[in-house]
């Protein structure tokens, strides 16, 4: 799997960019843990508001997943990666989002991922 992370800030964008039909051919938001809301851009409005109480400005840990092309994962394998990347950094058991998305013309059977935990 080809991993790329980033700590950052722009929660909106962040949400709009993930959820864009136009890129991607098919969207899901598989997971939101932690957040009083449940849809993507109100779980990131939350984190982007703690973070204007600590003054943080890169608050979210973004992590894109993504598997060779022509390769078939199971989501299983995608959450288990969560798992890991969470274990290694520090970030277990935080609030988290889990996005899958398709991207047109990619020939990937399977979504990539992408998760974000609000560094607290």
């Amino acid at each position: 799997m080809i991993l790329k992370a980033s700590q950052r800030g722009g929660a909106k964008q962040l949400a709009v960019h993930l959820m864009k039909t136009e890129e991607n051919e098919h969207v899901e938001v598989h997971e939101v843990r932690g957040f009083v809301s449940q849809d993507l851009p109100g779980a990131l409005k939350e984190a982007y508001a703690v973070s204007r109480g600590t003054r943080c400005r890169q608050f979210l840990f973004s992590v894109s997943l993504n598997p060779p092309q022509n390769e078939s994962v199971s989501v299983e394998a995608f959450e288990e990666a969560c798992e890991r990347i969470e274990a290694k950094t520090g970030l277990s058991g935080q609030p988290r989002v889990i996005v899958f998305h398709e991207r047109k013309g990619a020939g990937t059977p399977m979504p990539s991922g992408a998760g974000s935990t609000p560094r607290r």
